[in-house]
């Protein structure tokens, strides 16, 4: 209808692409629904694109010890977990995680799955190419340095197509990723 039309129109585009998706690494449910259909169907609009990876990160204190992981977003299957570093902060973690992801996405080959994270600061940095932390550098904070500089060499260095999108906690909860420490 038309009604449906401008609804669509004034939306966010990211809640309406759909591919037909690579698996994930270590996502066998994912490489058989491969097969299933020749034609992805369109998600509802407002609810996830699937398949996702979903990134989230936590941190005991700020600074504290942070950690960061990714899992599949439907399943929740953990794809990978990095840390507790010393002296992180929430906002590190959360870009540490996407850059983790979309290494490991760009290592595999795949470029059309999405990756969710619930941190805007973190998907703009990761926009930008640079870790924006106020965060101070000192001894105590040089083996997270270290990992931030190397993330953002691979950034400089890499031209990745995978979509990164907010995650919209206030629609569909806390993100599948999330350590659920609260």
């Amino acid at each position: 209808t038309r009604a449906e039309a401008e609804a669509a129109l004034a939306a966010d585009p990211e809640d309406y692409i759909t591919r037909k998706p690579k698996p994930l690494p270590g996502s066998h449910h994912l490489a058989a629904s491969d097969t299933t259909s020749a034609q992805p169907t369109l998600p509802l609009h407002g609810s996830p694109i699937l398949p996702a990876l979903a990134v989230d990160a936590a941190c005991s204190g700020n600074p504290g010890l942070m950690e960061f992981r990714g899992v599949i977003a439907d399943t929740r299957t953990q794809v990978f977990h990095r840390g507790p570093y010393v002296g992180g902060t929430n906002n590190i973690g959360e870009f540490l995680a996407i850059v983790h992801a979309l290494a490991l996405l760009y290592k595999e080959g795949i470029d059309n799955v999405i990756i969710y994270s619930d941190s805007r600061i973190a998907i703009n940095w990761v926009k930008s190419g640079q870790c924006r932390t106020k965060l101070e550098y000192t001894p105590f904070t040089a083996e997270l340095f270290d990992v931030v500089r190397r993330a953002e060499a691979w950034l400089a260095n890499n031209d990745f197509r995978v979509p990164i999108i907010k995650w919209p906690t206030e629609k569909w909860g806390e993100i599948p990723a999330d350590f659920g420490r609260k």
